[in-house]
């Protein structure tokens, strides 16, 4: 009998999955991957701009202390998201993201409770702007959700960023 083989998008989800693991938030842990011609060019997950302090380090969420909900505030954040911190490491490479695939996958912090891993506003428009072409996130059913960049950009023409409907937090 023969083994069941996953498949590549549950591959890489799994990647990214491990990659959340350095994360350094106390809310959420997320790791993103970038893929291009089937060959991991980037990583990045939710942590602290390099060479300060984390959340971790000061031992408490900053927006928690100032009583933020979930999804609001983000410039008052210590943290990089998981996606802008895989963009930037691939630009530190000196890597082109063009035509590549972006996989994400976040819990809850400190344990795997499995989230909606869509990329928040700020994250799609560099998204769109690093011309990817796939986005692939983990759900909070255990599956995975997958969109098509030129979607966003398509919807985000006809309608308004503000009408989006998949929207972390």
């Amino acid at each position: 009998m023969k083994p069941k083989r996953i498949s590549k998008d549950q591959y890489y989800l799994g990647i990214a999955e491990e990659v959340a693991r350095r994360s350094t938030c106390f809310r959420r842990s997320i790791g993103a991957i970038i893929i291009r011609d089937d060959q991991i060019i980037s990583t990045g997950y939710v942590g602290a701009p390099r060479k300060t302090k984390d959340s971790l380090e000061h031992g408490s969420c900053l927006r928690d202390k100032l009583k933020i909900p979930h999804g609001q505030r983000y410039e008052l954040c210590r943290s990089v998201h998981a996606e802008q911190n895989a963009i930037i490491n691939a630009a530190r490479a000196g890597v082109s993201l063009l035509g590549g695939d972006m996989y994400i996958c976040g819990s809850a912090a400190g344990k795997f409770q499995p989230i909606d891993a869509f990329p928040c506003f700020i994250c799609k428009k560099m998204i769109i702007n690093a011309g990817l072409n796939r986005i692939i996130c983990s759900t909070a059913d255990g599956k995975m959700k997958s969109f098509r960049v030129i979607d966003w950009v398509k919807d985000w023409k006809e309608g308004d960023i503000v009408d989006d409907s998949h929207q972390y937090g």
